[in-house]
């Protein structure tokens, strides 16, 4: 029963960073940040379950994890030519998934904590905006 409940918290913690970028209208949003925490903490279950070797599953969510942030910063580079964008976004899937693992490892208390530092980082983008505004007067 464990499983479950850290299969939803891992896709709320998602839920909560995906919204972020979401509202922002990033390519990666809602349904991919609790897809890509949701399926890290699945498989660190599996890991922990049936191969009890955490560290070896995780070792390839990281690497898979990779990928999937290069084709969100590829994809945002091509609408935007001038400038490299989406580095952020594909941060934020990294984090998502790290979120994930910790969630799938049980320690639900770091996994709330990262969460929430995480959507903080995030919102601190109105922050650098203020301080641009301020180098151009």
């Amino acid at each position: 029963m464990e499983e479950y409940i850290s299969l939803i918290l891992a896709s709320v913690f998602g839920a909560v960073v995906g919204l972020e970028r979401s509202k922002v209208h990033k390519p990666a949003g809602l349904r991919t940040h609790m897809l890509v925490s949701a399926g890290s903490c699945l498989f660190m279950i599996v890991s922990a379950r049936f191969f009890n070797d955490p560290a070896r599953i995780a070792a390839g969510v990281v690497s898979g994890i990779g990928f999937i942030g290069a084709g969100t910063i590829l994809a945002e580079q091509r609408k935007e030519r001038t400038k490299v964008v989406g580095i952020t976004t594909a941060a934020s899937l990294w984090m998502t998934a790290a979120i994930g693992m910790i969630t799938g490892f049980g320690d639900y208390r770091l996994a709330t904590f990262s969460t929430a530092l995480t959507y903080i980082i995030l919102k601190l983008k109105r922050v650098e905006e203020m301080l641009e505004k301020r180098e151009k007067s």
